[in-house]
């Protein structure tokens, strides 16, 4: 019996189109590359350009020449605005711009573009103090929380920037952009406009003794663990986004330890149950200017253990739910913006809750919201 006939067995094929029609019907745009490049607190680097009218900065990178790959422009760019030789470690954004899109400046007859955005890392102090630009076509250069760096971006640029910084921050994949916005799923930092919670003065040291008995303790905050060994990490929204921070706050008259602080706030913030909270030590406030200027006082840091997460409720001191979000110990440094002291924090706490809880080490992975039902902990 003869195998059945698909009706397109019987379509008469077409002509061939000609080499050079069917290259002129492709679809054409222009290709940028740029980078995510940051100094050792989070913030971003940014340009700014001599040519632009609007005065609006730029990320580090440029215009893809003919022949040329995305990531060979990106390096190039670097070396040329900054004099610095960077290696790319991921492809953290793609975005597509239409060729109407109004960010463009008017009369820019522009095709459309697609944009690659790299990761730059961070650089040392030492390679900041080595960046050189070419005065002819960048005027300055400056490092960024991404709440100011919006700010200077145009609309658009202000949006691929935050969504490619927020992929290497979460450890999310490659995020896809078309004008700014995702095309597929958003991740949790982007869905809750999270903004790295950059802290100026964050170069105290941690004492690790008892605190003096001649400082009270103003603030007690904690590296909440979960059974898997990631932490709990609150945002509290704003109108210029959301800034992370570790359960805990501020010590009140009615609590009797700086313990059943963290319980209370980690409670009321992220409906946290925890047992067996663990002092890592002190950090000296020498003024106490946020507290009235009280003077001297200390800032208590711990570790604990999360035992239940409750649905999210509204927090009696903002009237507002905060975003929670699971991270590792070492994501959650980089968006609290403490740089290195933050990291060997995070490197503690870890030792701690491996050698009190016997809890792991968390492996990388995207940063995750906690539903709002909240989590049932094995």
């Amino acid at each position: 019996m003869p195998p059945p006939v698909s009706p397109s067995d019987h379509v008469t094929p077409r002509a061939a189109v000609p080499a050079a029609r069917y290259a002129a019907s492709r679809h054409a745009a222009w290709l940028g590359a740029a980078a995510i490049i940051t100094d050792d607190v989070g913030r971003v680097l940014l340009v700014h350009p001599t040519y632009r009218k609007d005065d609006s900065w730029l990320l580090p990178g440029g215009v893809v020449e003919p022949g040329e790959h995305p990531h060979v422009t990106c390096r190039r760019e670097i070396t040329e605005e900054l004099g610095l030789d960077l290696p790319l470690s991921a492809v953290l954004a793609v975005h597509s711009f239409s060729a109407h899109h109004p960010d463009l400046q008017p009369g820019m007859l522009c095709p459309g573009e697609v944009r690659f955005v790299f990761d730059g890392g961070t650089l040392t102090p030492d390679q900041v103090e080595s960046i050189r630009l070419p005065h002819e076509e960048l005027s300055e250069y400056a490092f960024l929380e991404t709440r100011d760096a919006v700010q200077r971006l145009r609309p658009v640029d202000g949006q691929i920037m935050l969504a490619a910084y927020r992929a290497r921050l979460g450890n999310t994949a490659t995020a896809h952009l078309a004008d700014g916005r995702h095309i597929l799923d958003v991740p949790a930092l982007d869905r809750n406009d999270v903004h790295v919670r950059y802290r100026p003065l964050w170069d105290s040291p941690l004492h690790r003794g008892p605190v003096p008995d001649r400082l009270p303790v103003r603030q007690a905050w904690a590296w909440c663990f979960v059974p898997d060994g990631r932490v709990v990490v609150v945002a509290d929204p704003g109108p210029r986004g959301a800034l992370p921070m570790l359960p805990g706050g501020t010590v009140e008259d009615t609590d009797a330890t700086p313990e059943d602080t963290l319980y209370r706030e980690a409670a009321e913030e992220a409906q946290l149950t925890l047992t067996d909270p663990v002092r890592l030590g002190w950090v000296l406030d020498e003024t106490g200017e946020v507290y009235g200027g009280v003077g001297p006082n200390a800032r208590l840091r711990l570790a604990a253990r999360v035992t239940a997460i409750g649905p999210a409720a509204v927090d009696p001191a903002t009237g507002h739910p905060f975003a929670r979000l699971l991270a590792t110990p070492a994501q959650a440094a980089a968006l609290l913006g403490w740089g290195p002291p933050g990291a060997r924090q995070a490197q503690l706490a870890v030792e701690t809750a491996h050698m009190r809880w016997d809890l792991p080490t968390a492996r990388a992975a995207a940063i995750e919201e906690i539903p709002a039902e909240g989590m049932r902990l094995s």
